[in-house]
């Protein structure tokens, strides 16, 4: 008997919004040769952002909040992360959802851990 197939439709809806805050406390060393990053022995801090110009923003005021490394920025798809110590990509990450949120007025998404 044949199984059926689940078909997963992902459509972005017109709005200002923060999709993923997440933060990866201690990834396998493993992980980040997959993802093409250099294995800094810290954390990976992730965004994903609609519309996806903002993800410049959010780079922006990730990398002045605290000493963390930009990982990788793509203005086309929203995406962002970002390389440290996990207290800094901890702030990082929460500085650029403040920042998109309180004062650019987009929906949040809860800071997550993992």
């Amino acid at each position: 008997m044949a199984t059926a197939k689940q078909r997963i439709i992902q459509e972005f809806v017109p709005g200002k919004q923060v999709t993923l805050a997440h933060v990866l406390s201690n990834p396998d060393d493993g992980l980040h040769p997959k993802i093409g990053l250099p294995n800094n022995g810290g954390a990976i801090g992730i965004m994903t952002i609609t519309p996806s110009e903002a993800a410049i923003i959010a780079a922006d005021v990730a990398t002045k909040a605290s000493t963390v490394e930009l990982g990788f920025v793509d203005r086309f798809s929203g995406s962002l992360v970002v390389l440290g110590r996990l207290a800094d990509v901890e702030a990082s990450i929460s500085a650029a959802t403040d920042v998109l949120c309180d004062e650019l007025g987009f929906a949040p998404a809860p800071l997550t851990r993992t």
